[in-house]
């Protein structure tokens, strides 16, 4: 199915803010990059805000679609925490620029964006519920814990695209390697299957 003139424009969008950065995002050059007239983008966004917020929109879909994609396949509840996290922070890692403007400050309300933000963070949730109930992570409010792997997530990303993670020894630290890290000491903290649980 091909993509409607809307979709197209967003993909432009995303192509651009990855060469150029936000700066290079305007209504005018994603018309000319789209091959339409530089009016075009006007008819489905009233502003360049309104292009971002479509553009943070489809990228936050993406990642709900992809949580659920991994959490449906079905597997051990472990090993689908991990790789749902670590797809995230594959991503984050590859679009940086996506990332910081998903993740930036919005002037204006975005029903889309908002509804994208929500299926995601319930994709994950869903994820962290059954990791909870077969021990790999400990009890208590899901919604906590989701935090704190997105906190974890977030945080790690951001210190390393700024250059400021360092593990102190020979190389680098890797976000990666910090949510393994993370993840290692929930399971520890958590208990058996089976065994007492906090309120889920």
């Amino acid at each position: 199915m091909a993509p409607s003139t809307r979709e197209t424009l967003v993909a432009v969008a995303a192509q651009l803010m990855d060469e150029g950065g936000l700066d290079a995002v305007t209504l005018r050059e994603v018309g000319r990059r789209a091959g339409m007239s530089h009016m075009a983008p006007y008819k489905h966004f009233p502003d360049k805000q309104a292009l971002l917020a479509a553009v943070a929109a489809r990228e936050l879909a993406a990642q709900g679609a992809a949580m659920s994609r991994v959490t449906g396949a079905g597997g051990p509840p472990e090993a689908i925490i991990r790789e749902v996290v670590h797809g995230y922070v594959a991503w984050a890692m590859a679009h940086p620029v996506r990332f910081k403007l998903v993740f930036g400050t919005w002037s204006a309300a975005s029903p889309e964006l908002g509804a994208a933000a929500a299926q995601a963070h319930a994709a994950l949730a869903v994820a962290v519920v059954a990791a909870q109930r077969a021990g790999a992570l400990p009890g208590g409010d899901p919604a906590r814990v989701t935090g704190l792997l997105i906190a974890l997530a977030h945080g790690a990303v951001d210190l390393a695209l700024a250059g400021h993670l360092t593990s102190g020894g020979a190389r680098p630290a890797d976000p990666g390697d910090l949510v393994d890290d993370l993840l290692s000491y929930l399971r520890a903290a958590a208990p058996s299957p089976g065994g007492p649980r906090g309120h889920h």
